[in-house]
């Protein structure tokens, strides 16, 4: 018995298609950078954030905490490069901590 041609495709291409014809891309981003900090950051940080926004390229984050604030302010490209390697592409061009 022959094979029908299927075009099934996986259930990924098909969410990959909707989110491109739908330009949903830059909502989703906005998504994944919150989880990543979150997963990233751990809780002791995290207890202390108060907002993450993504705006085009920079990501804003406001804390409560000064001492904080002045902390990371000093590896800001290292938090960059890990948000960026754990998304698996370059949306985070820079950081404002507020």
């Amino acid at each position: 018995m022959a094979k029908k041609a299927s075009n099934e495709n996986s259930i990924s291409d098909v969410l990959k298609e909707f989110i491109e014809a739908n330009k949903l891309q830059t909502g989703m981003d906005k998504i994944d950078v919150e989880h990543a900090w979150k997963e990233l950051m751990g809780n002791g940080v995290n207890s202390y954030t108060q907002e993450i926004l993504l705006k085009g390229s920079t990501l804003y984050v406001k804390l409560s905490s000064a001492v904080l604030r002045e902390e990371l302010s000093h590896g800001k490209q290292k938090i960059i490069d890990m948000i960026n390697e754990e998304l698996k592409k370059d949306v985070v061009k820079e950081l404002i901590l507020r």
